[in-house]
């Protein structure tokens, strides 16, 4: 679809989305996002420019299907992918992806460590996406010379840099806001630093006592991002592992950095959003979310999760979906998903549907709750499906068809129980919804109302100005 859109782009100092923007330039990307958020061009337009919203774009994956993330557009999901050493292959990792869009994903992260030709799986899933790709490259920059830390240079990170930008990644993390003055600030900790690319970095730093690569040369890194659009994925490297290390000087230090550097990216004209924790109560995932756009001048969020409890292995899925609707409900852009194998394993094809439709739903009550327009029109239609007794309606527009469908099934299989107005809970005589109680029945209340005013009715007591009642009160009871 986007062969044409990029032809007369390539060869260009600068091809990004922002740089287009700034320039008053509506792209072929903007219009299709403007159409699929229902926002005017215009707006798009500005907010790119703005660096309030990004459209991860990579001119080198041309099936993509361009989408916008940002506080303006609905709330995003991304699903994380990717073979380790010890488990998994390309074929079952575009099995991943397909899984993955087939649920919702809006992005998809493939952050495979080894066990495979990573080009190869890189190749493979960017192929077959039809939605952003976003990488880890320092993963591989340490997988290029064998896993020795000694060895790893700084040039060896930003050729895997490019190589990702011309493979056609759309984003990549780059963890450049962790410096080595930060890293004293993890004393105290209950479990240190959890980020992979973090911690990679920090073993660096430490082994050759000097400042972080991805710091030192970020500005080369802005000149190769803007040759291909690859969009910023800014990496907390001090995100917390736990509840008790949330919020704490090393986490608030690094975003202060990030900030710094959004703001570097933004002056050579390319797209930034920015990662976030992580393990945070819920009474500091207000307090992130505005810390992270008071530092970052609102460029977006992308948060992992965050879980708000640390003792549910097996389900962090849930803990980390409760933390992830109160972040979108307080502005975050885009929520990372996490599956129930997290801390435990490597997600298969079941974790993966698991992770999306735990963080479809969070994202989703988080448009509503921001009052996004249109954001409830799907949960009205169900619901009158669901008061019409339309059950094959209902599984049409469920967030899972196929679960919904399952699960009425189990019990009431037959094509006819698909008109039965009932279903096995309440059973055929005792479903609320079979009393259905129309307008017309309650406009002749309110005029027995109006005529009766407040007298008592059956021993209950109308109120007639907002037709509430109240049960009679022990006196009340004892004087009948």
């Amino acid at each position: 679809m986007r062969a044409s859109w990029v032809q007369s782009r390539r060869g260009q100092s600068n091809v990004s989305q922002m740089h287009f923007a700034r320039q008053g330039v509506v792209t072929e990307e903007m219009v299709y996002v403007a159409r699929r958020e229902n926002l005017p061009e215009t707006l798009v337009m500005e907010e790119v420019a703005r660096g309030r919203m990004v459209i991860p774009a990579n001119i080198n994956h041309e099936n993509l299907e361009p989408m916008a993330i940002g506080i303006a557009s609905k709330c995003k999901v991304n699903a994380n992918i990717g073979a380790s050493p010890n488990a998994s292959d390309a074929e079952e990792e575009v099995k991943k992806l397909n899984l993955a869009v087939k649920y919702g994903a809006d992005t998809v992260m493939d952050l495979s460590t080894g066990g495979v030709n990573l080009d190869d799986v890189r190749t493979a899933i960017i192929k077959a996406s039809p939605v952003p790709i976003g990488t880890v490259p320092v993963y591989q920059a340490l997988e290029s010379v064998h896993g020795s830390i000694e060895r790893l240079s700084e040039d060896d990170f930003l050729h895997i840099i490019e190589k990702h930008c011309q493979q056609g990644v759309d984003y990549q993390t780059i963890h450049a806001g962790l410096l080595i003055e930060h890293l004293v600030k993890v004393k105290g900790r209950i479990t240190g630093i959890v980020s992979r690319g973090g911690g990679i970095l920090a073993q660096w730093m430490l082994y050759h006592h000097r400042q972080n690569p991805l710091y030192t040369r970020f500005d080369d890194i802005c000149e190769i991002f803007k040759r291909y659009d690859c969009t910023f994925s800014l990496g907390d490297s001090l995100r917390p592992g736990c509840q008790h290390d949330a919020s704490d000087a090393a986490q608030l230090a690094e975003l202060h950095t990030l900030g710094d550097l959004t703001r570097r990216a933004w002056e050579k004209d390319i797209q930034v959003m920015v990662e976030g924790p992580g393990h945070v109560p819920m009474d500091q995932i207000e307090f992130n979310v505005k810390k992270q756009m008071e530092e970052c001048n609102e460029a977006p969020f992308y948060v992992l999760g965050p879980l708000v409890t640390d003792i549910a292995p097996g389900y962090d899925h849930i803990t980390s979906a409760i933390g992830a609707a109160m972040a979108g409900w307080h502005g975050t852009a885009m929520l990372c998903y996490v599956t129930p194998k997290e801390h435990l394993g490597l997600p298969n094809a079941d974790d993966v549907r698991e992770g999306l439709i735990a963080y479809k739903i969070a994202a989703h009550a988080a448009d509503i709750a921001r009052h996004r327009p249109g954001a409830r029109d799907r949960d009205d239609e169900l619901s009158r499906a669901r008061y019409a007794f339309d059950w094959n309606k209902q599984f049409a527009l469920s967030l899972d068809p196929e679960r919904a469908k399952q699960y009425h099934d189990e019990t009431l299989p037959a094509d006819i129980y698909k008109q039965a107005e009932f279903c096995s809970m309440c059973g055929p005589k005792h479903c609320p919804m079979q009393t259905k109680i129309t307008d017309e029945d309650l406009e002749g209340l309110e005029k027995v109302l109006e005529v009766k005013g407040g007298t008592e009715l059956s021993g209950v007591k109308m109120d007639k100005a907002c037709l509430l009642y109240t049960s009679p009160s022990p006196r009340d009871k004892r004087q009948s």
